[in-house]
């Protein structure tokens, strides 16, 4: 019956260890400038991860000290957290199925269109006012753009150029505009705008560019969409594990159980 339970002890305790990737895909996603600005993600992350540990934790006290209530908690309450982070998993999946940009004739760079994204996660940027504290974030937190007037001088290195997501929709005028290139932050105005609001929104003052574009939001959702993939990735791999290691953690804990009862029977005779 001892060794049953110091299995059990050590299975609940690669659970509890587990939960580390989960915790640390949060905190990566906190520590990436356009993730802590927008904070969806990586709370969800790191507190599944913090419960899992919590609950892996209880489950190796119950089967280190043999309190059989403590593991009939923890298998409840384990079972909960991986439909949670299964559920967690197909979520992002599903919320950042889109576009990965549009190529552009006579462009490296690609180019983002806000209605490709789920309007689940459009909504997380675009809500009213949502979209003031995102951009006001993003240029003191994250300034993207001050760097490419020194990187590219001439029109044709910066239209050879590979941009980022943030780059090619907040620094820039859509290509479809038909500004002139000066510098890669300062372009001249057609003629004829035309109605396209992204074209009306442009601004060759360094603190507003295109910050206020549809381009610039499509732009955050792709890094967002890149980054939450990653972390998908990671939560999968977890989830799967833990689920693994839960149905060793069932076997484990009824065979503990059956050699109690067995135990109990003999002394019974005797």
């Amino acid at each position: 019956m001892a060794l049953n339970y110091m299995g059990a002890a050590a299975i609940n305790a690669v659970a509890a260890l587990l939960s580390i990737p989960v915790i640390a895909a949060g905190i990566w996603l906190s520590t990436q400038a356009d993730n802590a600005c927008v904070q969806i993600l990586q709370w969800p992350l790191i507190g599944l991860g913090v419960a899992v540990l919590a609950v892996g934790l209880a489950g190796f006290i119950g089967a280190f000290w043999r309190l059989p209530w403590l593991l009939l908690a923890y298998l409840v309450f384990m079972l909960l957290l991986i439909a949670a982070l299964a559920c967690l998993a197909v979520f992002v999946f599903v919320a950042t199925t889109g576009s990965s940009g549009h190529p552009v004739p006579g462009r490296a760079f690609l180019e983002y269109d806000l209605d490709d994204y789920s309007g689940w996660l459009r909504r997380r940027v675009d809500a009213p006012g949502r979209w003031d504290e995102i951009k006001t974030c993003l240029a003191t937190t994250a300034p993207v753009c001050p760097d490419l007037n020194q990187t590219y001088t001439a029109p044709q290195a910066f239209f050879a150029a590979w941009l980022s997501p943030m780059q090619s929709g907040c620094c820039k005028p859509p290509t479809r505009c038909g500004y002139t290139f000066i510098t890669a932050t300062n372009w001249i105005s057609p003629i004829d705008g035309g109605a396209d609001p992204d074209c009306a929104a442009w601004s060759n003052d360094q603190d507003r560019l295109c910050y206020s574009c549809d381009s610039c939001k499509a732009g955050l959702l792709q890094n967002l969409r890149r980054e939450w993939r990653r972390a998908d990735v990671v939560l999968i791999v977890a989830t799967v594990a833990l689920l693994v290691v839960y149905a060793m953690g069932c076997y484990a804990f009824r065979a503990a159980r059956t050699d109690e009862l067995f135990r109990r029977y003999r002394q019974g005779y005797t």
